[in-house]
């Protein structure tokens, strides 16, 4: 359903008539096409207190050149050495002059180090720079977004850098994400191709959101399995076909599914992608336990058991990548969806959790994206007023987009992101629950 509100708000009446009564005023958000595959514009790289990051080679490869006379697409401030109160005044100092002429749907990415857990100076001035970066997030305004990157150091950086400096991340703001040491991923055959050559298998993908997010590993070179229900079909096989991809029907909440995935791909897979869900909404005075279980069995018990099953056969190649679906339910909760923001708060305890014992003993990173309001079909049958307020109760005022779900996953799967482990990514515009 077209956002109307959006549309009246980029007309002179609609600007003139939001500003006077003191309404949002979303910005429509650059996102990627093949004609149009960065920002428009250069880079500024900025620095407060000396820093060990050697940046440039990782910044010399996000496809953006420095920042002319012009206004900047994006800005990259390294704050990694900030240590004490003292150097927080160099992180303003830094951004006061240049933020008001980062360009309409611009960047803003802060570079962090991990908290000193020996220097309380240190980790009080880092987890400083998450609240700056969440402030700044929520009043910058015109489609631009603000992230945090807790770096290690730069060496695993690159595709975490190249995703939020590209219009690909254009509906991920005010996020954390932790980089972790690593060596430098070696550089993929085609930069526009990472996954050329890698098989990827994405749960629910017969529509909406896993539609969208099978359509962009395929983009990226997958071969993908598109996985649903055997209701699904008709669906399934088309999305398939237009792919060059193959179809599963298979009911994932079965106890033989992972089993069954294992016959089928005897090769094994190096994306799993856990997408599949079910909502059965009602207060819970009034939710009876056939609207309880299902949900869980869907949103988590299958997600457990499939992952297990893989793992221990040992069907997830090296180097693979395993992300899984939350959502801002999980992590803020919502009246009415009790049984469903359970099952997607056990995700992110599944991610957390498993995600070390993975890398560790089977090389396969493990995270999840946790969308907030999608424009989908089923956000288009939620009630007029609730779905106004859940396209605007965010920092961006408007409702993602499938695709934006999908590059979020696309970057989690990348080669490169071998070093981002353990990271639950919202895909939310920056809510204002939870966030």
């Amino acid at each position: 359903m077209a956002d109307r509100y959006l549309s009246f708000t980029a007309t002179g009446p609609g600007r003139f008539l939001t500003r006077r009564l003191g309404l949002p005023q979303p910005a429509a958000l650059a996102r990627w096409s093949a004609e149009r595959p960065t920002l428009d514009g250069g880079l500024l790289h900025l620095t407060a207190d000396p820093s060990d990051l050697d940046l440039a080679p990782v910044l010399a490869r996000t496809g953006m050149g420095p920042a002319g006379s012009d206004r900047a697409a994006a800005v990259v401030l390294d704050a990694s050495g900030v240590r004490d109160v003292e150097g927080l005044a160099e992180v303003h100092a830094a951004l006061h002059p240049v933020v008001r002429s980062v360009g309409p749907s611009g960047r803003v990415v802060v570079l962090g180090a991990p908290l000193d857990p020996a220097d309380h100076h240190q980790a009080a001035a880092q987890q400083a720079l998450e609240g700056f970066t969440r402030s700044l997030g929520k009043e910058i305004g015109r489609g631009r977004t603000v992230n945090l990157v807790r770096l290690a150091d730069a060496t695993a950086a690159e595709s975490t850098l190249r995703f939020l400096l590209s219009p690909k991340s254009a509906y991920v703001s005010g996020q954390v994400i932790e980089v972790g040491a690593g060596e430098e991923p070696a550089a993929p055959v085609d930069r526009d191709r990472p996954l050329t050559g890698r098989t990827a298998l994405v749960t629910g993908a017969a529509r909406g959101i896993g539609e969208a997010v099978a359509e962009t590993l395929a983009r990226d070179g997958a071969r993908v399995v598109v996985l649903d229900v055997p209701q699904a079909e008709q669906d399934a096989r088309r999305v398939a076909e237009r792919l060059g991809g193959t179809a599963l029907l298979l009911d994932i909440t079965a106890a033989d599914a992972g089993a069954r995935i294992v016959e089928v791909l005897p090769d094994g897979l190096d994306l799993l992608i856990h997408n599949a869900g079910v909502t059965r909404d009602r207060r819970l005075v009034n939710m009876p336990a056939e609207r309880w279980i299902p949900v869980l069995e869907v949103n988590l018990a299958s997600v457990l058991r499939t992952t297990d099953a893989l793992l221990k056969a040992g069907a997830l190649r090296r180097g693979g990548r395993i992300v899984a679906t939350a959502s801002i339910a999980g992590i803020a909760g919502n009246a009415g969806q009790t049984n469903y923001g359970a099952s997607k708060a056990g995700i992110v305890g599944m991610v957390r959790s498993l995600a070390p014992r993975a890398l560790a003993e089977h090389g396969v990173t493990v995270n999840a994206v946790a969308p907030g309001f999608i424009e989908t079909k089923m956000t288009a049958a939620v009630p007029l007023f609730i779905r106004e307020a859940g396209r605007r109760m965010n920092s961006l005022a408007q409702g993602g987009l499938p695709v934006d779900v999908a590059e979020t996953t696309a970057w989690l799967s990348h080669p490169g992101s071998g070093a981002v482990n353990g990271q639950v990514v919202r895909v939310c515009g920056q809510s204002l629950l939870g966030a």
